[in-house]
């Protein structure tokens, strides 16, 4: 859900506006990147910032001189509201540090080069399925499945017991494929499902929180802006 770094870029952008400063998505990415890393020394990524920051659907370029490229995607009418349809959130009942499952992922890195490897051209992949309406969006799913299988080999604790039991049920309930979003070990969990088996899915997991959802398209913005301090009646 990028929680944390949504809250760091929400809670910078109301402090410049504050101050009447006004910066653009990028820096504020950028900011939200270096309070995180450099002051708070978190151990964490940068694309939650960046998601947060510009909103949308975008392909992220983050490129060995460290700098980072928004690519909004430019998808046909309808394909949003079709991939929207087959997605269903869910909260996994269980909660985690998330810098601390991500330092372990950290630690292992050199020795998961190829799973990277394999993750980072699924995005090439996956670009191209949702900007063609002549492929199902069902190869999402399939995608979804096979990413988390390769998530899971990066680090322990990135899976538990309890999160298994769930994707597992999920998966008998009519999902095609699913992930944790996150670092691992708990949080929410995303699934594609055929429109016509969410209501058995739904069911399957009426015990645990199911989340309605969209997808925003104008990122972290100041809805009211009053200086001089709000008007009383």
């Amino acid at each position: 859900m990028g929680s944390s770094s949504s809250f760091t870029v929400g809670l910078l952008n109301a402090i410049y506006a504050l101050k009447s400063e006004t910066l653009s998505r990028h820096s504020l990415a950028l900011e939200a990147i270096r309070i995180e890393q450099n002051v708070i020394k978190e151990h964490v990524g940068s694309q939650d910032q960046v998601w947060a920051a510009y909103g949308g659907l975008n392909r992220i370029n983050f490129d060995l001189d460290g700098s980072i490229e928004v690519e909004p995607l430019i998808l046909k009418e309808g394909r949003r509201e079709e991939l929207l349809a087959s997605l269903c959130l869910i909260f996994s009942g269980s909660t985690r540090l998330a810098p601390v499952v991500a330092k372990n992922k950290i630690e292992n890195l050199d020795r998961c080069h190829d799973q990277i490897k394999e993750m980072k051209d699924m995005v090439d992949e996956a670009v191209s399925i949702f900007q063609n309406k002549n492929i199902p969006i069902g190869e999402i799913g399939k995608m979804l499945h096979h990413f988390w299988c390769l998530k899971r080999e990066l680090a322990v604790g990135i899976s538990t017991p309890e999160i298994d039991a769930i994707y597992d049920a999920a998966r008998s309930a009519g999902a095609i494929g699913g992930k944790l979003l996150g670092a691992g070990g708990g949080g929410f969990m995303v699934f594609f499902v055929p429109p016509e088996k969410k209501i058995a899915l739904k069911e399957q997991f009426k015990n645990l929180v199911y989340v309605d959802f969209d997808i925003d398209t104008e990122g972290s913005k100041i809805v009211i802006h009053s200086p001089n301090g709000l008007a009383s009646d």
